[in-house]
């Protein structure tokens, strides 16, 4: 009886161990796929002015509203979601940026995504 017990207990905590909620699934692909940028480094780095230091953080801040609704969506839907939202940020920041400012984000860019291996 006691092994009975002791039995259905490890199976109750292995089963709670491995199941995550929602909220928990949600958070992991949000914080996968968000950009978190220091904008005033940012800004520092891409000589932005104050209207251009604007946009770009709507421009931003868009980008991470669509990756959080793509967070919500199923697998094979997700990828192309984050790459529209990728798609989207890279040519609102075309519109914003002049051409060595564009350069400049484009390699920051990169290399945040390589670094979160999301390319």
């Amino acid at each position: 009886m006691k092994k009975m017990v002791l039995t259905v207990v490890a199976a109750m905590a292995m089963t709670i161990g491995y199941a995550k909620t929602e909220k928990t699934q949600f958070v992991e692909h949000n914080d996968r796929y968000e950009l978190n940028f220091d904008m005033r480094r940012l800004a520092v780095k891409l000589g932005l002015t104050d209207f251009q230091m604007e946009a770009v953080q709507t421009i931003h801040d868009t980008y991470n509203a669509e990756v959080a609704e793509a967070s919500h969506a199923r697998r094979f839907q997700r990828g192309a979601m984050l790459h529209e939202a990728l798609d989207k940020d890279v040519r609102n920041m075309r519109r914003v940026l002049d051409d060595k400012q564009y350069n400049t984000y484009m390699m920051l860019l990169g290399t945040t995504l390589r670094n979160k291996r999301l390319q």
